[in-house]
């Protein structure tokens, strides 16, 4: 089988390997779901924000430590297997991740087609938004076969791009914001606040990719820590900023009003026109971004369950460059997504399905903390936010969306019996591929 690392490939450093972070988690969160999110903690909104990130906070201390021990392109893939061994349930939970990070995409392939169309006349064609969705991920596709040096380096680029657009919206907003639309007497009941909290994690889920960059990294303990921290730590701050100056600027009544486009419409008290043209291409830049990040993460994902025997050989076969049959498989899962299904309900199945992945590699921690130096204390206490998060979500969904609940809750078993069944069939086994 063809080897996937190529010596001669650019290898991506720490701000490039920042740039993957970002431009995964910034995208879902303030521009895919913000309306979402409103609706469930309404003037709070920046409280869920804050709980959401302080989460995944939790969850990036396992996957630094496991990073730096184990670097691999496969990022979490590498560190179940290490931590739950070869069998069925480390096979099943990574089929799990990997169709996780398939519904993370469409979703935001999706976003990035509604903040399309505020640029076409208001009657366009039915078909342009799915057309203009799977436009943008066969783009990135290229982008992905180049190899992760022009991903990274592209990252870089979209990300500074929409960074700067997202702070001129929040610097701006915070010196027009109205104080009483922060009131808590316009916040929901505590309940509400969780709920917005665990419908927005899908928003912080992207930090992950950075550890599927850690096999292209010069000194991936050194790098990989510091990359994953900050990439979290900034994009709380973004989402703190952002999330404060949206409600201090527009009533909710009116965020729940522009669903869809929720933080263009919040630029126009102050911004006008302008303001809103601007945020569109910011949304554009952003989703962008996060589509180019995770197609990076997830054909990583799919190469190393090939690699590792958990599914057929074609994901981890060289196409060309740096590009993998998991790469145009992923991509092709993708479309199919974005062409035959509605994606509002799955956005939170997507929350929930990657609280319980995260919940499942701090799990897998716990048996490896003499490899790694981790505090076990730190680790419980991820796997217990995570889990009150799902449950909380679940609860959510269960009450907004039977359909998505009953689906994230199927696809488990699916996936379980799915690795069984190719498993029995192929004879083949779960193997670690990293060099400690």
């Amino acid at each position: 089988m063809p080897n996937k690392q190529n010596s001669t490939r650019t290898r991506i450093g720490l701000f490039a390997a920042m740039s993957i972070g970002i431009g995964g988690m910034v995208g879902a969160g303030i521009f895919s779901i913000l309306g979402v999110v409103a609706q469930a903690s309404g003037a709070a909104m920046w409280l869920s924000f804050l709980l959401g990130g302080l989460v995944a906070l939790l969850s990036t201390y396992s996957y630094a430590k496991l990073g730096a021990r184990y670097p691999s392109s496969g990022g979490a893939v590498e560190f179940l297997v290490q931590g739950l061994g070869d069998g069925v349930l480390s096979g099943g939970i990574n089929l799990y991740m990997w169709v996780g990070y398939i519904i993370a995409l469409a979703l935001y392939a999706q976003a990035f087609a509604g903040y399309s169309m505020t640029f076409f006349p208001q009657h366009s064609v039915e078909w342009l938004p799915k057309a203009v969705g799977t436009g943008i991920v066969l783009l990135f596709t290229a982008v992905n076969f180049i190899g992760p040096g022009v991903v990274g380096r592209s990252e870089t680029f979209i990300v500074a791009v929409k960074l700067i657009i997202l702070l001129l919206f929040a610097i701006t907003g915070l010196f027009f914001i109205q104080p009483s639309y922060l009131s808590v007497t316009h916040w929901p009941a505590p309940s509400g606040i969780l709920f917005g909290a665990g419908v927005l994690f899908i928003g912080y889920e992207g930090f992950g990719l950075v550890a599927n960059a850690a096999e292209d990294m010069d000194d991936p303990k050194k790098l990989l820590p510091k990359a994953l921290y900050l990439s979290v730590v900034s994009v709380i701050l973004i989402y703190l900023a952002v999330s404060i100056a949206v409600i201090g600027n527009l009533p909710v009544k009116d965020i729940l009003a522009a669903k869809d486009y929720a933080l263009a419409e919040a630029a126009k008290p102050f911004l006008g026109n302008m303001g809103f043209r601007l945020i569109a291409v910011g949304a554009l830049f952003s989703t962008a971004s996060a589509i180019n990040a995770t197609l990076f993460g997830a054909a990583n994902v799919s190469y190393m369950l090939a690699r590792d025997g958990e599914i057929p050989d074609v994901f981890s076969r060289v196409i060309w460059q740096g590009g993998t049959g998991g790469l145009v498989i992923t991509s092709a899962m993708v479309i199919l997504f974005i062409l035959f299904f509605d994606l509002s309900g799955v956005a939170m199945m997507g929350s929930g399905a990657f609280l319980l992945i995260y919940a499942c590699v701090n799990a897998a921690h716990l048996k490896l903390t003499s490899e790694t130096g981790a505090k076990r204390s730190i680790i419980w206490m991820s796997i217990v936010a995570c889990l009150a998060m799902a449950v909380i979500l679940g609860v959510y969904i269960y009450q907004n969306s039977k359909s998505a609940f009953v689906t994230m809750i199927l696809l488990i078993p699916v996936c379980l019996v799915a690795e069984w069944g190719y498993r029995k069939a192929s004879g083949r086994t779960i193997k670690s591929g990293s060099k400690p």
